[in-house]
């Protein structure tokens, strides 16, 4: 058996203190008036969300809640492990794992000290039940490397695999274990029974949620005994700061240099990154792209784009140059970077046979060089970026043209044609998803591409017995020096920025330090809400 979970999560996490404060005036429409800090009240905070942040299933693990495409801490549930803050992994309810040298059975050891809020204790058979349920319900995960769980005594749980997966450590950080003994389907999710940091009071949906501190808490007490979060559009949200009602507010660039009395803007670093896929086979039934099919055109887009000027011009500096769907994480390989070149680019198209021609556009075999680039017609932010996008392209003789689709065609579209994506999460299996092979389908899920060597490296670090060893792996899928997914290699997709996320923060909330966030800009800046302060 080989121990990999070795890293014990350690003390609260550096403070850094924000400026600015207001108080009081009328509440925006939808929303409760949230109380100043300027009282009594300095253990309570007030935060504003997204409408989308509201859990539609509920606070229930196996229908979403701390997973799911924006993974975020349960805060209500406990966790096997965690994630810290250099996204390496550390210990919640674990004490010690260990995984058998074929990969197939992980050994977890629990504390024996913790207990529901009911006041039953969290045992072993709590775990497998948990995860035996949320591989059983969820359509949010995939759990399909997980065979069942088993409670060996009642501080030890087994999970059986149907395949080597060396980054299990990260899915068990993401699942809140439910008490079996109280646990209906039908009703958890609207008043949860957890062994969090937080206990849930008030679920008034559509409009907030209040979380208190849970009093037989096994960790350090929280800071933060109640947590409001209230669910606002992006504009009543910016009024709610205005009025003063919320202590920390999300925000977006576009409201980033108005500076309400009484805030002070956070930025917070994410792999939310964007970034378009370049199919890479020739078109033929409705699949590839005879221009992107070429690896020196992808490649010169790749080296041809000025990310910086993205930055500036679209997130009105609020965000950082993205060259990969993992950049800053510990599995990323630098080798993905590239500078902004675009006499390079220009040297790879000619090299590809597509020459300057009269108008501006390349032209190769009496063809023009041409893309439709897609965007989710709901996001604005894809849909400046995704003309930003068409300009530079024009620099290179590339002419594009941008187009706004609905998720219902967007999918099946982008098979042969770039599309504005968004992605980025706390696990490896972000890039198995976008670039492995599925299937028999010989290609990859969201834009045709497939590399032997990728998929082996890639079968390879999940097959690994050490999870540091398979960053290593992770890595070599990127770039090993002689092919890989970056721009370098294959380049069947052009990362363009990771978007930071914003917030509008009350005079005297210290904020304690952030993980870098992942896609979804919701729960993630709660996940150490417990850490936070007032001065």
């Amino acid at each position: 058996m080989k121990r990999i979970c070795s890293l014990v999560l350690s003390g609260l996490l550096a403070v850094s203190a924000l400026t600015g404060c207001q108080s009081g005036g009328a509440s925006p429409s939808g929303a409760q008036p949230a109380p100043s800090q300027t009282g009594e009240e300095k253990d309570a905070v007030v935060i504003v969300m997204n409408m989308e942040s509201e859990p539609e299933a509920g606070f229930d693990p196996a229908y979403g809640w701390g997973a799911g495409e924006h993974v975020h801490e349960p805060l209500i549930q406990s966790t096997l492990t965690v994630t810290n803050p250099d996204l390496t992994i550390g210990y919640d309810l674990a004490t010690d794992c260990t995984v058998s040298d074929d990969g197939l059975t992980w050994t977890v050891r629990i504390r024996n000290d913790v207990t529901f809020t009911d006041g039953e204790p969290l045992t072993a058979a709590d775990v497998a039940f948990t995860y035996n349920t949320v591989k059983a319900s969820s359509s949010v995960n995939d759990f399909t490397m997980l065979a069942s769980a088993e409670p060996v005594d009642d501080a030890t749980v087994r999970f059986h695999m149907t395949r080597p997966y060396s980054i299990w450590p990260y899915t068990m950080a993401i699942v809140g274990i439910v008490p079996e003994h109280a646990y209906d389907a039908a009703s958890y999710g609207q008043a949860p029974i957890g062994s969090g940091r937080y206990i849930l009071k008030q679920w008034d949906k559509g409009q907030q949620v209040i979380f208190e501190a849970n009093p037989d808490y096994y960790g350090e007490a929280p800071k933060m005994k109640k947590v409001t979060v209230l669910f606002m559009e992006e504009d009543a949200a910016f009024l709610a700061v205005k009025a003063g009602q919320a202590d920390l507010v999300y925000t977006s660039a576009t409201y980033a240099d108005q500076a309400p009395a009484g805030y002070s803007l956070l930025s917070c670093e994410s792999v939310d990154n964007r970034g378009i896929n370049l199919p890479a086979a020739p078109a033929g039934d409705g699949v590839g792209n005879d221009l992107t099919a070429d690896v020196l055109v992808r490649r010169a887009i790749n080296l041809g784009v000025d990310r910086q000027e993205m930055i500036d011009n679209v997130l009105n500096g609020y965000g950082t140059p993205a060259y990969s769907v993992c950049d800053k994480l510990p599995w990323y390989n630098p080798a993905s970077q590239v500078e902004y070149d675009p006499d390079a680019a220009a040297a790879l198209l000619d090299e590809a046979g597509w020459r300057m021609a009269d108008g501006g556009v390349r032209v190769k075999d009496g063809v023009r060089a041409e893309l439709n680039l897609l965007y989710p017609s709901s996001d604005s932010v894809r849909q400046a970026l995704a003309a930003d996008l068409a300009n530079q392209l024009g620099e290179l003789g590339i002419a594009a043209s941008i187009e706004g689709v609905g998720w219902d065609t967007a999918y099946d579209r982008a098979q042969s044609e770039p599309l504005m994506w968004g992605w980025g999460a706390h696990t490896p299996m972000e890039l198995y998803n976008i670039y492995h092979t599925i299937g028999d389908t010989g290609s990859a899920e969201y834009s045709p591409y497939a590399s032997a060597a990728v998929d082996a490296y890639m079968d390879e670090a999940l097959a690994c017995g050490d999870l540091e060893e398979s960053y290593t792996l992770w890595q070599k899928a990127q770039w090993d020096g002689v092919t890989g997914v970056t721009g370098k290699g294959d380049c069947p997709w052009v990362w363009l920025v990771n978007v930071n996320h914003l917030y509008w923060v009350r005079d005297g909330l210290q904020v304690a330090e952030q993980k870098i966030h992942p896609h979804g800009h919701g729960w993630s800046i709660a996940n150490n809400v417990d850490a936070w302060s007032w001065a």
